[in-house]
């Protein structure tokens, strides 16, 4: 495969065990070209500057400069590169945190290999990704921290309603489509339109701006 396809990765991390697993499971895959692995937030910032990474997969909390911050860093010096963040179940606060500084996905770290990669795919083409546990944890935390505003004058078709509801509850499109007993595909399609409408960037978005406005 040329070179000019391959996915820049960078690991950071400041365990030096997962360090080494994540760059095992980059350096297994064909599309991905693993350019380093750093253990801090400021060598993650550097690095990304110094060798063009297309795609970080960062550590949450990380010595003086946690991950949180690299991410705003890295958003603010170069943002064609996307952060997907890696945590424990137990760190809402810090995953409110990075969703504000920029974050294209969060993943918790017992993910297995072939989701990260594929993770990694999804947020360098610009998409998000979350897995269910991370998108719980987020979405308790948005609902005892975003203040309501009067619901938005915007009409919603009954499944759209049902659909952001689902979302709420930190569904998959495919666990939506087994509760709704529709195709996934047909999730994706109102999960798209509820992103065009509201006029966020992703699905996670679609939740807060549901909380923030009492829809849910």
């Amino acid at each position: 495969m040329p070179s000019e396809h391959l996915i820049r990765v960078l690991v950071a991390d400041d365990q030096e065990l997962i360090r080494s697993a994540l760059a095992t499971v980059v350096g297994t895959q064909e599309d991905l070209d693993l350019v380093g692995t750093v253990p801090s937030g400021e060598d993650a910032v550097q690095a990304c500057l110094e060798h063009r990474v297309d795609v970080v997969l960062m550590d949450i909390r990380m010595g003086s400069l946690d991950g949180i911050g690299a991410c705003t860093e890295i958003r603010r010096l170069r943002p064609e590169t996307r952060v997907l963040i890696l945590t424990t179940f137990d760190l809402d606060d810090y995953l409110f945190g990075a969703l504000a500084a920029g974050a294209g996905g969060f993943l918790t770290k017992d993910t297995p290999g072939l989701e990260v990669a594929a993770a990694i795919r999804e947020v360098y083409a610009g998409r998000s990704v979350v897995s269910p546990r991370a998108t719980r944890a987020l979405i308790d935390q948005i609902a005892h921290k975003v203040p309501r505003n009067e619901i938005a004058a915007l009409e919603f078709s009954t499944r759209e309603r049902e659909v952001m509801e689902l979302l709420a509850r930190g569904l998959s499109n495919a666990e939506i489509g087994q509760e709704l007993f529709v195709a996934e595909s047909t999730v994706k399609t109102h999960v798209g339109s509820l992103i065009r409408k509201l006029g966020v960037r992703d699905r996670l978005h679609v939740v807060v701006w549901a909380y923030q406005n009492g829809a849910i």
